[in-house]
């Protein structure tokens, strides 16, 4: 984290000075009908220098429950630091959030578009402006996603490995696990990285859906590390967090040996032991019935809740190294 803090920043054109509060329109392009499509941008900053920090979510427009995290920082005044400055951008993908989709009407993947092009695809340009216009600003980055499709997620915090600054800040965030990840080609997190910018990537949940529990996880993450920075407003209480955090250098997919109607024993997050039943697999005339049954043992990070599943499906994902 820099230690030169600015008295103005400047985002998509619009100088902002200490002690102000401004909600920016990002302008992102016309529907077919000549409507605008704006993405609200909220910026609070204190009078008091200190560092700059960007919470995001909705970079696939069907994952919501990060959307609720960064809507409670807003609604519940966490977004106001003691110092420095709180950037909130609650749904990047504002195309899909509204047709419940994780693409851009082209078709593409924004979190595949990054760094982005000034006159590329639709999702290539959206990407362009964010990392030229508004990343530049910031000193750390918090992204929230959830699982896809049907695949919970439990709460985790991934990271790339020999960053000891990422691996204070996700002690500190307090997620139940921290997954060693490595960085996608052309991802946001990878495009944020080759500019210095540290990010912590939150899963949770599963698209389409909000799980309180998850959104809860989330925001007492952000306000652990508000309060580390001494950015917390006084008007808002940090609390320890309930667990110590798994770190998980590997891990591994159990996946369905049958076709059928699928049913899990066992909730995300457990902890289990090699030949611990974790589900059932049947047909719909009731002549198959086949047990799912561990074959390695380790904290249950993402369940699938699908009814039904095809043979390979992915069904439970279990750490299999992991450091305290």
């Amino acid at each position: 984290m820099t230690t030169e803090y600015k008295k103005v920043i400047s985002i998509l054109g619009h100088d902002i000075p200490l002690g102000t509060s401004k909600e920016i329109n990002f302008n992102i392009a016309k529907l077919h009908t000549a409507t605008k499509i704006e993405v609200p941008i909220i910026i609070e900053r204190s009078k008091k220098p200190g560092p700059t920090i960007l919470f995001t979510a909705g970079l696939h427009g069907d994952e919501i429950n990060g959307v609720d995290i960064v809507r409670q920082l807003i609604s519940r005044n966490i977004n106001k630091p003691k110092r420095g400055t709180i950037i909130c951008i609650p749904i990047l993908n504002v195309f899909g959030f509204l047709n419940g989709s994780r693409s851009f009407p082209d078709g593409r993947d924004l979190n595949r578009s990054f760094p982005g092009s000034e006159d590329g695809s639709l999702a290539s340009r959206v990407a362009y402006r964010l990392m030229h216009e508004i990343i530049p600003e910031v000193d750390l980055i918090i992204d929230f996603h959830t699982g896809g499709a049907s695949r919970f997620n439990a709460a985790q915090i991934r990271i790339v490995e020999n960053q000891p600054q990422l691996v204070e800040l996700a002690n500190v965030f307090g997620a139940p696990f921290v997954l060693y990840s490595k960085h996608i080609v052309k991802s946001f997190r990878n495009a944020c990285f080759q500019l210095g910018k540290p990010v912590l990537l939150y899963e949770g949940g599963k698209s389409s859906f909000v799980d309180d529990n998850i959104s809860k996880v989330g925001v007492e993450g952000v306000k652990r590390i508000l309060a580390h920075f001494e950015m917390l407003n006084s008007k808002v209480k940090a609390n320890p967090a309930k667990f110590k955090t798994v770190f998980v250098k590997k891990s591994k997919w159990i996946r369905a040996k049958q076709s059928g109607m699928f049913k899990a024993k066992v909730a995300i997050n457990s902890k289990i032991k090699v030949g611990d039943i974790l589900g059932q697999i049947t047909d719909p005339y009731g002549k198959v019935h086949h047990t799912v049954k561990s074959n390695i043992e380790g904290y249950i990070i993402n369940l699938n809740e699908a009814a039904l599943v095809y043979q390979g499906d992915a069904l439970f994902h279990v750490t299999k190294i992991i450091e305290s």
